[in-house]
């Protein structure tokens, strides 16, 4: 079985109050299907890099690292193979940069960003590995949701 590593992040900011989480429309998804931002590791990368590398492509935001929140493991069939795919997530804390100000030709992939409430991601996110991932950042942040 073919393997695949991948990195993303559980991308927050505090507001009013409040930690947010950046969430993605991945392109060819319908309106409210949110993710995490992740992609491929390339060569020679770190996980971490391309967590950081990821999450300023597809939010627009620049990060700064806060920790390893986790691993994300499925397996999915491409071209007839079955792929084991392991994604790595890092909490990262919003620097700079304005959410969905994103590099050209990144609307090939990501329809939508957005801000949601990190308290609500369990339920908003799509993909149970990420709400997982999201939990997790909660529980790093001290389980301050407001």
């Amino acid at each position: 079985m073919r393997r695949e590593l991948s990195a993303g992040g559980v991308v927050v900011r505090r507001m009013a109050g409040r930690w947010w989480v950046a969430a993605i429309q991945p392109q060819g998804r319908s309106p409210g299907t949110w993710a995490l931002p992740k992609g491929l590791i390339d060569g020679g990368e770190r996980p971490v890099d391309a967590a950081v590398r990821e999450a300023r492509e597809e939010t627009g935001l620049a990060t700064r690292p806060d920790g390893k929140l986790g691993d994300v493991r499925y397996v999915y069939t491409w071209n007839g193979e079955r792929v084991l795919k392991v994604v790595s997530f890092f909490l990262l804390r919003a620097r700079s940069g304005r959410l969905g100000e994103l590099p050209p030709g990144m609307e090939r992939e990501v329809a939508a960003v957005r801000w949601l409430p990190l308290a609500d991601a369990g339920r908003l996110l799509a993909y149970g590995g990420e709400r997982q991932m999201a939990e997790a950042a909660l529980e790093a942040l001290g389980g301050d949701a407001l």
